[in-house]
């Protein structure tokens, strides 16, 4: 087993029922539980991968084992340091911290050689001269015969050797069955003839995908492959590669995919995939988001709220659905409202300020937030409540606001005006009571006040409740915005 020294420099940057099964699992390697996340720096944290991430946090915090993040790398024509930098920035933003640091996979690149040359030797790979005219040549017959494409290398058992680059291919077995008692999606078995002899050393010497993740996840000493189903296929043809080495084999979870609402596997047409748009975009909470991601193909009885801590003593495989999930963003919404409602007042304005410019002044936004966030369900409406607060005069009017101040509102806001002249105690008390006294006097209910307050002060024709509105603007600010709409006349 590798050192795994050596860290990359810093960059600048619902589903159907899993496995009945319960209790110490079938052939689980001895030694603490260790899971890993690798994800593919070619882009930002994908929301699917984030599940996946946050899946084999929960797993290893839950048996007191390791949680290894490993960036694959390999594809370094596509393989960012922006994209690095993202992935790791959303993951403490979901608090999903990986034990010791970062692993880059093109770190151990002559690590994979080495094994692939072990390979060789023990009669489980070999080296293969096909050209790219022979593979075409085989791909078409495959195609004319209607049959899957398997490589019939010449080379698979020949004796001599070729001239030139070659490659190595893995020997896969053509006898017989391989079978995955997976966690999750249960017993699975391919027939071996079904599976190829795929590369694991380019001509040029460089590791394949294929190799890179086996040899990483054995000298990693990883425990538990936990990731997406979609993966279920390479887990037979990477099993090989295990079994040519005679190490010990992983327990593997393939989960099933997140899908958007029209059952299709989630994509950017259905909108923000990345983990960073719910957060900047979408104004998300990292704790809406956690417990949203927890709880899509994953289930602990009748129970719909966890913290962190909360989830890592009770996750368990068994809990994982067999069935893909359909992400529901009004869900997560209104799941975010809650979040957003619990939420610590100073947090939320430090929160919201940066959204509402340089004027947004955070102690009046923290004294507003009781008034504002029963009303938002993410940060974006949050900040959209609060502009009122900082608004130049004149006020900018939305169209509806315009409507609502017509020449008889204005004249009701001129007498609103002179009657609060005299009101010293500008507290949320003193103001209803003025109001709705003033209210009884003209024979008006109080909504007819309110509407017109609420257009002059604000600019809309929603907001918090309007004696909270007055008292956040203060006594000065709410007359200065009422008069700019009154007509001056009594």
């Amino acid at each position: 087993m590798m050192a795994l020294e050596g860290k990359r420099p810093a960059v600048a940057s619902e589903s159907g029922t899993g496995m009945a099964a319960s209790g110490p699992e079938v052939g689980r390697p001895a030694g603490p539980v260790v899971t890993r996340f690798a994800p593919s720096p070619t882009g930002f944290l994908h929301i699917g991968g984030a599940r996946t991430a946050l899946f084999n946090w929960l797993y290893a915090r839950r048996h007191g084992g390791k949680f290894v993040l490993r960036i694959e790398d390999t594809d370094r024509a596509r393989s960012t340091d922006a994209a690095i930098e993202a992935i790791l920035d959303g993951m403490r933003w979901l608090g999903l911290d990986w034990d010791g640091h970062e692993y880059y996979q093109s770190q151990f690149w002559a690590r994979h050689a080495e094994v692939a040359h072990e390979l060789l030797a023990k009669g489980h790979a070999y080296r293969c001269w096909m050209s790219q005219a022979e593979l075409a040549a085989q791909r078409e017959r495959a195609q004319a015969e209607r049959r899957p494409f398997r490589i019939e290398s010449p080379w698979r058992d020949g004796a001599s050797e070729g001239d030139g680059p070659f490659v190595v291919r893995l020997k896969a077995p053509r006898e017989g069955e391989t079978v995955i008692e997976d966690r999750v999606q249960g017993r699975v078995a391919v027939q071996n003839v079904e599976l190829d002899d795929f590369i694991l050393l380019r001509s040029d010497g460089t590791p394949t995908y294929m190799l890179a993740v086996v040899v990483d996840d054995h000298d990693m000493g990883v425990t538990h492959v936990i990731r997406g189903d979609d993966h279920l296929n390479n887990a037979f043809r990477q099993l090989a590669i295990v079994r040519g080495m005679g190490w010990p084999e992983p327990i593997y979870a393939h989960v099933p995919l997140i899908h958007g609402a029209d059952g299709a596997k989630l994509s950017k047409r259905h909108g923000a995939t990345g983990v960073e748009a719910y957060r900047d975009e979408l104004g998300i909470l990292p704790e809406a988001l956690f417990n949203y991601l927890l709880r899509l193909g994953w289930g602990h009885g009748d129970r719909e709220e966890f913290t962190p801590a909360e989830a890592s003593e009770v996750f368990d495989l068994a809990g994982i659905g067999k069935s893909p999930s359909r992400f529901d963003l009004k869900k997560l919404h209104n799941l975010n409202g809650h979040y957003i409602r619990q939420a610590d007042d100073a947090r939320l304005a430090a929160l919201v300020a940066p959204r509402l410019g340089p004027d947004a002044d955070l102690a009046r936004l923290e004294q507003a937030m009781p008034a504002l966030k029963p009303r938002a369900r993410d940060l974006i409406e949050l900040a959209a409540g609060a502009e009122f607060l900082f608004a130049a005069r004149p006020l900018s009017l939305s169209a509806a606001a315009e409507v609502l101040l017509d020449e008889p509102a204005k004249d009701l806001l001129a007498r609103i005006s002179a009657r609060l002249q005299g009101e010293q105690d500008w507290t949320i008390a003193a103001l209803e009571a003025n109001l709705k006294a003033y209210a009884e006097e003209l024979g008006l209910g109080l909504g007819k006040l309110a509407q017109p307050l609420r257009a002059a002060l604000t600019g809309q024709t929603t907001s918090p409740g309007i004696f909270d509105v007055l008292v956040l603007l203060g006594r000065a600010e709410s007359l200065a915005r009422i008069d700019a709409q009154a007509e001056k006349v009594i």
